[in-house]
């Protein structure tokens, strides 16, 4: 069952806040993840103080159970239990060490030992048991003597946060029985050995996700006796996607290895027509990762920080706040939802990063997004305020939604990088994918908002001296053209664009898109406005493939279908954006005449030279271009815009030794400058889970056109295939990155 918003686990003394559904009953103590925005700055937030009563007064849980802000609680926070609970009077003579004690507990919990073996924790780097609910686990327990039945009475008390209550399924008491019941919690003894006794205990299917602290509790006549608070009993209980009474439960082993225990994944960027992609690790098994907290820059400053394209996986953004305690700089879209699929692997909810290309920035959610014309048919800036990021990318996570309508569990989006706020605060999901796609928008969270990412139409309209609107275009393709994520097992692209949509143009499509305005999405009339489509001339244009620092061209191409000949005035605006779809500003702008023959079709050229854009380039060398023409003889308007990124160069990665675990290698990472001016302040990164730490190295200057050469030696610690990632980064050139797949030999 799930119907809770709160994931709980603990994170030092440090916790994070972040809404998800999970078990039911979740206390608040332990972990969340929480998007957070303020003008276009998002960050992972941490909470790290309890609010004062006026606060309280100020900040109450809205009247629909929707916390504005989640309960600041953290397990680090406990309280002390007593190692005696009298019954009574306790008689002068009473000497505890006379009956049955705990002498020490054994809790398995090496990689190589049972439990994690079995549970499938074997790989984090954590001293503490980990274990996963609703399956059972190995402790044994020493006492002074043997242990008899008979006479001797003892259960296991499992404490999770401040002042556990057993109603709260914050106090659980385990009496030893016969049986243990599937999804419930017990405890059964399996192994009896002089004065040692080993018990195999089972944690509820639905209990809650955190630090449970192990106390032994003994029957006296005068009064129960426990162990002392020993940390080292301490067990880490996460979801559990093998287990059918969990909320995460996955019936697919192929799809867990993937979803939960791979810990390199793939990012997809670049723009619908040139799509990159770049590894990423997640890193989830990987030691001290207790939280994170990015702050996000979208402006090309990154000053006192880290550019995003730097980044090679969460581990070292995760390290450095787990040092610093202040938000790590700097993350966009990808970076956060990288550290986001962290945070769900690590807990055990099975999870998958998405690319959305041509998502849509809508700012009312009226499914509509409004490019306005000036009388000359040229973009107005001031007036446009939607934009179409070249992509954008969320996260999906899988679990059981009891809170609606049987069909809707499964994938469910939630986006770290929030747009727009919900219920007053940035944040976004989890919204079904399921009821995304048949336009079931009325059911929680922010499922309109993901509607129209995906589903908005792009609406070109100018209006007139006398105050008429004419819509000269209306695009209904143009937006959630692909939405991807990476394959099972393998490092393809799948795409998953009818997950979240019919085909476009079908009933099934429009009846989606129906069933969301009859449930509040406020898909904007056009009835006030003129709308006459051109029919008589087409036209559409292509940006030609280009390496970063050449030349390329844009061809117009226009077709006239009509028995009439026509002039065209066209307009061609070179932009450099961001990914976003921001405009930083325009560096080409060039206008031409043409003559349109009858039944002819027509091209025509524009070059764009690298002197124009290099200048101005951002991280993503990510363009925009817009060409409109006016029919003169008609008066309409044609528009059409495309994103394109040119091709950055890579690096490449070569080993030199024999690739085999606990035996020394060498990693080599070589960069040629293909710009035409020295690159200056340039900083490498390699990371390889497996293989090597994350390790950087700086350049001060590398000349044009000569390679650098960084041999790194390092020491692989797992057999298997594994990957190495490397990326560049300086003010002059982002977003150069390598990868490496090796297969690492057993010894």
């Amino acid at each position: 069952m799930v119907t809770a918003r709160t994931i709980c686990i603990e994170v030092s003394p440090w916790k994070l806040q972040f809404r998800m559904t999970t078990g039911p009953g979740l206390s608040p103590w332990g972990v969340c993840i929480l998007g957070g925005a303020q003008q276009e700055k998002w960050s992972l937030q941490a909470r790290m103080s309890e609010p004062t009563s006026t606060d309280k007064e100020k900040k109450k849980p809205p009247l629909n159970g929707r916390r504005a802000l989640p309960s600041n609680n953290s397990n680090a926070e406990e309280n002390e239990v007593p190692e005696m609970d009298a019954f009574g009077l306790i008689p002068r003579g009473f000497n505890p060490k006379d009956y049955l004690h705990v002498v020490d507990i054994h809790m398995f919990k090496e990689p190589y030992e049972i439990n994690k073996q079995q549970h499938h924790t074997d790989k984090y780097y954590n001293p503490k048991l980990i274990v996963r609910r609703g399956q059972p686990f190995q402790i044994q327990i020493d006492f002074n003597r043997p242990y008899k039945p008979e006479t001797d009475q003892f259960w296991l008390e499992y404490l999770i946060g401040r002042y556990p209550q057993p109603n709260k399924g914050t106090y659980i008491p385990i009496l030893v029985g016969d049986v243990l019941k599937p999804g419930e919690w017990g405890a059964k003894i399996i192994h009896k050995e002089n004065n040692s006794i080993r018990l195999s205990v089972m944690s509820s299917a639905t209990c809650i996700v955190g630090k449970f602290r192990l106390y032994v509790a003994i029957w006296t006549p005068f009064g129960i006796i426990r162990t002392h608070r020993n940390s080292a009993t301490d067990t880490y209980i996460l979801f559990n996607p093998w287990c059918q009474q969990d909320a995460v439960y996955l019936d697919d082993e192929k799809e867990r290895e993937e979803y939960v225990l791979n810990d390199v994944g793939i990012v997809f960027h670049g723009d619908i027509d040139e799509i990159k992609l770049r590894s990423w690790s997640y890193g989830q098994i990987n030691s001290r990762d207790d939280n994170g907290v990015i702050a996000g820059s979208w402006d090309n400053t990154y000053t006192y920080g880290v550019a995003p394209s730097a980044w090679t996986g969460s581990v070292d953004i995760l390290l450095e706040y787990y040092s610093s305690k202040q938000p790590v700089r700097y993350g966009q879209c990808w970076v956060f939802a990288g550290v986001f699929n962290t945070f769900l692997r690590c807990l055990g909810i099975p999870a998958r990063l998405i690319t959305n290309y041509s998502s849509a920035h809508d700012n009312n959610a009226n499914l509509q997004l409004d490019f306005f014309l000036d009388d000359e048919g040229q973009v107005d800036a001031k007036l446009t305020k939607d934009s179409i990021w070249n992509y954008h990318c969320w996260n999906e996570a899988w679990m059981t939604r009891p809170d609606l309508p049987v069909g809707f569990g499964g994938w469910q989006a939630v986006d770290g990088t929030p747009q727009e706020t919900s219920d007053g605060m940035y944040r976004c999901g989890p919204a079904s994918v399921q009821a995304i796609k048949h336009g079931h928008v009325c059911f929680q969270f922010d499922a309109p908002f993901v509607f129209a990412e995906v589903n908005s139409d792009v609406v070109y309209s100018r209006r007139e001296k006398n105050g008429a609107q004419i819509i000269e275009k209306i695009d209904t393709t143009h937006i959630g053209k692909l939405i991807v994520t990476k394959g099972v097992g393998t490092d393809e692209m799948v795409e998953i664009t009818e997950e979240y949509k019919f085909q476009e143009g079908s009933e099934e499509e429009r009846l989606a898109l129906e069933t969301a305005v009859m449930y509040g999405v406020k898909k904007q009339s056009t009835q006030d406005a003129m709308y006459q489509p051109q029919k008589d001339v087409e036209m559409d244009f292509q940006v030609q493939k280009a390496v970063l620092g050449s030349d390329f061209k844009v061809t117009i191409t226009f077709r006239n279908k009509s028995r009439n000949s026509y002039t065209a005035t066209t307009y061609l605006s070179g932009n450099i954006v961001f990914y976003t779809g921001v405009t930083k500003n325009e560096f080409k702008k060039h206008s031409f005449t043409v003559k349109l023959e009858p039944l002819m079709s027509s091209a025509f050229d524009v070059i764009i030279t690298s002197s124009e854009y290099l200048s101005d380039l951002l991280d993503q060398a990510s363009f925009h271009f817009f060409v409109t023409a006016r029919i003169n003889e008609t008066g309409k308007i044609l528009a059409a815009q495309k994103a394109t990124v040119l091709e950055i160069p890579s690096l490449r990665i070569k080993t030199q030794g024999e690739m085999v675990a606990d035996k020394e290698m060498s990693v080599i990472v070589e960069f040629t400058n293909p710009l035409k001016k020295t690159l200056e302040d340039v900083t490498l990164r390699l990371e390889g889970p497996g293989v090597l730490k994350t390790m950087k190295k700086e350049f001060r200057q590398i000349p044009p056109n000569s390679t650098l050469i960084w041999e790194v030696k390092c020491i692989p610690k797992r057999p298997g295939l594994r990957k190495l990632i490397a990326s560049l980064n300086c003010d002059a050139l982002r977003h150069v990155y390598g990868e490496l797949s090796i297969q690492i030999q057993k010894p």
